[in-house]
Order: structure tokens, then C-alpha cells, then sequence
């Protein structure tokens, strides 16, 4: 499956909110195995962009890959993508799904990515940090000159987080993710294996 079987070619200003910034549609598929220290919330998320950053110089689907699988709330991410669905889709199969879904993202924001070239994210601030996570404000800036605020929804885990959603031009990006899916599921017999299958090819 590629990135243009799921995304609509019109110019509305969602799809160009995706478009310019592949680097928050791959931040948000990303999973972190616990620190060995405590860090902080803006701490974590000013090295996540960092590595983002460098993989969209790189250029490759396996530089984005790598950073989506070190960074990514993929289960819950992925589980609620699927919606009613998810309890279709046994819990064997959904290996195969998470690893779909991180390829198809990484691979659209490898094509996507030079053609919105970063020159810096840099975070702004952060909310009271809780049990379950916080909030970062960063503002990226385009080699262009544009600059878009972005709000990113941690999750704790262990010594650290994991990215859970972001907000850009007032959009959470996995709302995107969650429609896109669930259509192609629905347009396919209400089968989650056959989006699992699409992701994977």
C-alpha cells in the first residue's frame, strides 16, 4: 500500500497540515524502551525531534523506521486506529499490523519528507508533568522560512514517555491515521486483516 491510496489528492488544509510535516505523522507511531535515568518530558521530546530531523536528512524509510520503533505508543496507538474493529483483528495478528503501520508511515514521510525540508524544531514549554504523561509545545521551522506550532501528547512510561498524539493547525494527526484506516476497512468487508494485509505489501 502506498501513501496515495489512503491520502485524498485535494488541497484542504488537513492534507496540507500532513503534508508539511511528515516529521509529526512519524513522531506519532514511535516506541521508547525505558531510560535509565529520568528525564523530562521537554528533555525527551527536544531528542525526539532531533533524531527526526536527522532521519529526514537521511532521506530513507529505514532511518524513519528506526526512530518510529524507538519512539512509538504503537499498541495504543494502533489498537485505537482501528476502532470497532480492533476486536476483529486476533492478538496474534497484531504484530503484523504494528509493523505495517509503522512501514507505511515511514515510508510516506520518506517520500514526503524533502520536500518540507526542517531546519529546527525547538520545544517552547510544557505542562505540569502527571502519572500519565504531559504535554510539549515546540515550534518547527521549515528551511522556507514557515514555522507551525505543535503540541505532542506523551505517555509515561518507565523513566520516560512515548509519543502518543500531536496537534498541528489545530488538528490531532492520529485522527487521520484513525480515519484512514477504519475506511479502508470498511471499504474491504469490515476485514481488519485486509488493511493488515495492504500494509504490509
Amino acid at each position: 500500500m502506498t501513501a496515495n491510496t489512503f491520502f485524498p489528492r485535494t488541497a484542504s488544509s488537513w492534507v496540507r497540515a500532513l503534508l508539511i510535516v511528515p516529521l509529526v505523522a512519524a513522531t506519532m507511531l514511535a516506541s521508547l524502551a525505558s531510560g535509565a535515568r529520568a528525564e523530562s518530558a521537554a528533555t525527551y521530546m527536544q531528542r525526539v525531534q532531533n533524531e527526526l530531523i536527522a532521519a529526514q536528512r537521511a532521506g530513507s524509510v529505514s532511518a524513519f523506521s528506526a526512530v518510529l520503533r524507538r519512539h512509538m505508543a504503537v499498541s495504543s496507538i494502533g489498537l485505537t486506529a482501528l476502532g470497532p474493529h480492533a476486536a476483529a483483528l486476533p492478538k496474534s495478528e497484531r504484530p503484523a499490523f504494528y509493523n505495517g503501520m509503522i512501514s507505511f508511515i515511514s515510508k510516506y514521510s520518506a517520500k514526503e519528507g524533502p520536500k518540507y525540508p526542517v531546519a529546527s524544531a525547538v520545544v517552547v514549554g510544557q505542562s505540569q508533568e502527571t502519572a500519565g504523561g504531559a504535554t510539549v509545545d515546540s515550534r518547527l521551522t521549515l528551511r522556507s522560512g514557515e514555522s507551525y506550532d505543535i503540541r505532542w501528547k506523551l505517555v509515561r512510561e518507565g523513566q520516560s514517555f512515548r509519543v502518543r498524539d500531536a496537534q498541528v493547525v489545530g488538528f490531532w494527526m492520529t485522527s487521520f491515521l484513525d480515519n484512514l484506516f477504519q475506511t479502508y476497512i470498511t471499504e474491504n468487508g469490515n476485514n481488519p486483516r485486509a488493511l493488515v494485509m495492504a500494509l504490509n505489501r
